[in-house]
């Protein structure tokens, strides 16, 4: 995987709470998570916390919380996601189960296949198109925190790396998946603490935690991310966070989208000077593939703007999608 428009800090290198997260997710995900990030490192450490409380730890089987992750990958065309949790699923023992997934067939188990459903409808961002959760109450916070942490960090992987797990795209060769599987099977089978990565959230604002996400630890690493995703709202007009919040309201966001006339229509209605940002922003939440090193340079060239700010900025981008994809699921269980 490559890194793009913005340089990660090395491991060798890391300090303070960069180095603390990648210390602990080497030992409880087998690598180091979420190196485009670590330039914002409140929001590294928050996006790990998330995904390490909802999909690594907890008492849903972990098998069920990679098959979500997949399904939104899927949905979101997140090529790196898609095949580095396709190989989780390998190291979980669930080879076919993997296969499937990966070539974006249903399963065929049934439960299997109703999460897959599930967790795909989530992209839709329409509580009229989601069916009842394939999972018991009092599990929907590992659920749930499964499928907002994919979506943040499936527009996060496609805005900021090449998507290519490996060199060459070597993953997509069967052996070389199972191979690749070996080296995560003994961490994909510990069963960890709840709560070991809230430490790694200390000095983070949080306001009030979601009510889906009850009394776990998901609840305060989900207000984390949210707060931390927030600091890139200050490098938008308010005009254009305006114009971000319409967007992915409007029912047409649900689709994929492209570079062409969606955008342009929206951009249009800003003056020439808050258009770089809220370009990337719109494109971060809505069609994050689209993302060129022009669009980033052209942002560059208007401000002093740092490594941190991107991330912050396409952060923020992201978060708002997620934010109106959690109201979709969430109004199901309100029903």
């Amino acid at each position: 995987m490559s890194v793009r428009h913005v340089v990660p800090v090395p491991r060798k290198s890391a300090t303070g709470r960069v180095a603390e997260v990648y210390a602990q997710s080497v030992a409880d995900f087998g690598q180091a998570a979420f190196m485009m990030l670590s330039p914002a490192p409140e929001l590294h450490a928050a996006a790990w916390a998330v995904l390490r409380e909802s999909e690594l730890a907890g008492l849903a089987p972990r098998t069920d919380k990679e098959v979500v992750a997949v399904a939104v990958s899927q949905a979101n065309r997140c090529r790196f996601c898609i095949d580095a949790h396709s190989i989780l699923i390998h190291a979980l023992g669930e080879h076919q189960l993997a296969e499937d997934l990966l070539d974006d067939r249903v399963p065929a188990g049934p439960h299997h296949a109703a999460l897959a459903t599930w967790a795909k409808a989530t992209r839709t961002l329409d509580p009229a198109h989601l069916s009842a959760p394939p999972f018991q109450a009092e599990l929907a916070a590992e659920y749930i925190g499964t499928a907002l942490s994919t979506h943040f960090i499936n527009r996060m992987f496609s805005t900021l790396t090449d998507e290519q797990l490996l060199p060459g795209n070597l993953q997509r060769v069967r052996p070389v998946r199972r191979v690749g599987a070996m080296a995560y099977t003994r961490t994909v089978h510990r069963e960890l603490t709840r709560g070991d990565s809230l430490p790694l959230l200390a000095g983070i604002p949080m306001a009030s935690w979601p009510a889906w996400a009850g009394d776990t630890p998901i609840a305060p690493a989900f207000t984390a991310l949210r707060s931390a995703a927030a600091a890139g709202a200050t490098l938008l007009s308010e005009p254009s966070r305006n114009l971000l919040r319409a967007t992915v309201a409007e029912p047409t966001s649900t689709g994929p989208l492209s570079h062409g006339t969606w955008l342009t229509q929206r951009l249009t209605r800003l003056p020439e000077a808050d258009r770089p940002a809220a370009k990337l922003s719109l494109l971060a939440a809505l069609s994050p593939h689209d993302i060129t090193e022009a669009d980033v340079t052209a942002w560059r060239t208007t401000t002093s703007a740092t490594d941190t700010d991107l991330v912050h900025l396409l952060g923020f981008g992201a978060i708002t999608a997620v934010e109106r994809i959690e109201e979709a699921i969430t109004s199901w269980f309100c029903r």
